[in-house]
C-alpha cells in the first residue's frame, strides 16, 4: 500500500445502512482514501456520529449529502448547526433562494455550500414527470448552476456530462464541480443515467468525483478504490 498522501479528487460515498458499517468499510478501504460522502440514508443510522468520527478522530475529510430544501431561514438555521461540526462539503437544492440561506448560514466556516442541479439518475422522460421545464438537460443543468453560482455557491453538483459547459461558464472561475454518475469501465450502471468514467469526469472539468456502489458492493473495496484512484490522470 502507498505511503501517499490520499488522492481526495475520489470521494466515496458510503451508501451503507449504519454508522458501524460505515466505520468498518472505511478500516477496510485504507488509506488512500481521505475524503467521504455520508447521505441522507445514513442519517438515522448515526450518519452525523460517523462524520464527527471521521473528522475529529481519523482526519478525514467530509462531503455531508443532505440536499437541504426548505423555506430560507429554515435552511440558514440548519445549516448553521451543521457548520458547527466542521464538515468539508455539504449540498442544497440549487434554487437560488435556497442557495443565499445556505451560504448565509455557512459563514464564518470553512463548510463549502454545494447546489444540486438536476439529480444523475434523471433523464429527460424524469424531468418531464417532475414537470421541470423542456429543453436540453445540459442546457438546464448549466443554467441552474450559473444561477447558483450567483446566489453564492462554493460549488455545484452535476454529471460529468454536464462538467464542462459548466467549467466554460464565466461564474465558475474558483468554484467547485463535484460529479456522481462516475462508473468505472465494466461497471453497472445502477441507478445512474448520465454516467462517464472517473478520468472522463475529470478531464471533463470536475474537481471530485464521487463513486460509491463500485467500491462498497466490491468483493474487495480495498482493490476496486485503489483501482479507480490508479486510473486517475495525474494532477
Amino acid at each position: 500500500m502507498s505511503d501517499a498522501a490520499p488522492d481526495d479528487r475520489l470521494i466515496v460515498a458510503l451508501d451503507v445502512g449504519d454508522a458501524v458499517s460505515g466505520l468498518s468499510l472505511v478500516d477496510r478501504i485504507g488509506p488512500r482514501v481521505g475524503f467521504y460522502k455520508i447521505g441522507l440514508g445514513m442519517l438515522t443510522g448515526g450518519g452525523l456520529a460517523l462524520a464527527r468520527e471521521l473528522k475529529d478522530e481519523r482526519g478525514l475529510r467530509v462531503f455531508l449529502d443532505m440536499k437541504l430544501y426548505d423555506i430560507g431561514a429554515t435552511v440558514e438555521s440548519a445549516v448553521r448547526g451543521l457548520a458547527r461540526f466542521d464538515l468539508d462539503f455539504l449540498t442544497v437544492m440549487g434554487d437560488p433562494q435556497v442557495v443565499a440561506a445556505a451560504v448565509q448560514g455557512a459563514s464564518g466556516s470553512s463548510l463549502k455550500i454545494l447546489a444540486v442541479t438536476i439529480l444523475t439518475s434523471y433523464d429527460r422522460a424524469d424531468m418531464d414527470a417532475a414537470q421541470i421545464r423542456p429543453g436540453d438537460p445540459g442546457q438546464i443543468v448549466q443554467d441552474r448552476a450559473a444561477r447558483a453560482f450567483a446566489a453564492g455557491a462554493h460549488g455545484v453538483i452535476a454529471s460529468p456530462h454536464e462538467a464542462a459547459m459548466i467549467r466554460a461558464l464565466p461564474g465558475a472561475e474558483g468554484r467547485l464541480i463535484v460529479t456522481p454518475g462516475v462508473r468505472p469501465p465494466g461497471a453497472a450502471a445502477g441507478d445512474q443515467k448520465r454516467i462517464a468514467s472517473p478520468a472522463q469526469a475529470l478531464a471533463h472539468g470536475a474537481d471530485h468525483i464521487v463513486v460509491g456502489r463500485p467500491i462498497w458492493a466490491a468483493p474487495d473495496p480495498t482493490a476496486a478504490a485503489a483501482a479507480i484512484l490508479d486510473s486517475l490522470p495525474g494532477r
